[in-house]
């Protein structure tokens, strides 16, 4: 079955066996659908079913195996529904099968209240690991890592690491063991590999690698996601300030922040924080788009009364001026965006750095100039060429007008690279996530500077050729 096409085939099955015209479900279709599918997958495709009918999906799913898999794969929205539909013993249950990191972020979905009622019906190692992990703010290297996995001292054999692990099927990270010292302090490691292809009487310390990078549970989850990717790291190991190993990062954890991520990012750069893959509301969707918008608007407004400022100084200039404001506008908004993209994407992979800063700085206000110089010059001679805007009323030759047009953009498109250069710098510095200055800050604000920008330059131009 074609792999991208299993969430709209999955959605079509599920979509047929609840029946909105009626409001009810076909327990028996959605049984045979819940047997015939990963609970993955079927993960997946719940957020695009009515949120009555994501609990009862749930419900038929085979087994208790089934039902983890579920919640830990699917969205926030169907957890929060599916919640709503279980008690508390039935929420404790799921708990107590999952790995502590699972928990946490499944719980994440549960109000405080019902969080610490949770909590305080689990067993007391558990519970001790999922607060221990929830303590830890968000998008940190404390949420990412997992608790579970192989620690043995370097005197053990190859031969008593694999007799521990099989005496732990539970434990799923099995790629690589985690050697400590006599004080507990990790010193190495030893890859799956090497437990297979060297003698069972082998000490560990002898076959074990040094840790190259590790990160402590307050490390960002950017730092981590760029150390993992860079240095392709299987499990990337969390150490307190002690030296003590404390939890792993899996490859899998990173991949699906990447994920998140880029999901936060987008929607930043578009200036909207709603969830795509959500069915909400329009009502939610309208207010969750609004805010930036709002801003666009007021900027509008604004543009209109510098229009209508710069009318009454010189209004038989503004006749011809008018006619290229949506092409300095746009192309000084392009140029914003571009340079605003470049720097947010240098940020968010890691190669901008305080040591390289004002390269790039320098590197992007260049590329301004030589785009708004060549682009200049093209269009004043196009205009210059043309002639064909009639301006004689205002006694302006077409060489006056090229002129006049080019050095405009010039301007325009200078005021959008500063704008696109030191917005997400700005940004940054004041502890707001710059992909904002991508989208909405650029095309709020470019339009008001370049059209300025030109009007003041036409009329600059025009006074000092013309007398």
């Amino acid at each position: 079955m074609d792999e991208v096409k299993i969430d709209d085939i999955l959605s079509e099955k599920l979509s047929a066996a609840f029946d909105q015209e009626k409001s009810m479900v076909v327990l028996q279709d959605l049984a045979k659908i819940a047997s015939e599918h990963t609970p993955i997958d079927l993960a997946y495709a719940a957020s695009r079913l009515p949120r009555l009918a994501r609990p009862v999906l749930y419900e038929n799913l085979l087994n208790l195996r089934s039902k983890i898999e579920f919640m830990v794969n699917t969205d926030s929205c169907t957890r929060a529904a599916v919640f709503l539909h279980l008690t508390d013993h039935e929420v404790k249950g799921l708990i107590e099968k999952m790995a502590p990191d699972e928990a946490v972020k499944v719980l994440e979905d549960i109000v405080d209240r019902r969080y610490r009622r949770i909590v305080d019906l689990l067993d007391l190692q558990k519970a001790e690991r999922v607060k221990e992990i929830k303590k830890h703010q968000r998008n940190t290297a404390g949420r990412l890592m997992t608790h579970e996995f192989f620690t043995l001292r370097g005197e053990a054999t190859i031969a008593e690491a694999a007799r521990h692990i099989r005496e732990h099927p539970g434990i799923d990270l099995t790629r690589e063991i985690f050697v400590l010292d006599e004080g507990n302090h990790l010193c190495g490691y030893v890859p799956a590999r090497n437990l297979i292809v060297n003698p069972p009487h082998l000490p560990l310390k002898q076959v074990m690698r040094p840790i190259s990078h590790k990160v402590t549970p307050d490390t960002s989850r950017e730092a981590v996601v760029d150390i993992v990717e860079r240095y392709k790291i299987a499990a990337l190991p969390v150490v307190d300030a002690q030296g003590l190993l404390v939890g792993v990062v899996t490859y899998e954890d990173v991949v699906e922040a990447m994920e998140d991520i880029a999901d936060e990012t987008i929607a930043s750069m578009a200036g909207t924080a709603e969830n795509v893959s959500e069915r909400e509301p329009m009502h939610k969707r309208f207010l969750l788009r609004t805010p930036w918008l709002v801003v666009t608007l007021l900027a509008g407004l604004v543009n209109v009364g510098v229009m209508s400022t710069f009318q009454a100084y010189v209004e038989g200039l503004l006749t011809f001026v008018l006619f290229f404001v949506p092409l300095i506008t746009g192309l000084s908004g392009n140029i914003g965006v571009q340079c605003s993209t470049v720097l947010v994407r240098s940020m968010a992979i890691g190669t901008l750095s305080p040591g390289n800063r004002t390269q790039a700085i320098i590197r992007e206000l260049m590329m301004g100039l030589i785009i708004g110089f060549v682009f200049g010059v093209i269009c004043g001679f196009i205009v210059f060429a043309l002639d064909a805007f009639h301006i004689s009323h205002v006694s302006l030759s077409p060489a006056v007008v090229g002129c006049i047009v080019g050095i405009g953009l010039f301007g325009a498109c200078l005021s959008g690279t500063l704008l696109g250069v030191f917005s997400p710098l700005f940004f940054t510095r004041i502890g707001v996530d710059p992909a904002l200055a991508s989208g909405p800050i650029i095309t709020a604000f470019n339009d008001f500077l370049s059209m300025t920008i030109y009007f003041l330059i036409a009329i600059g131009l025009s006074a000092l050729l013309l007398h």
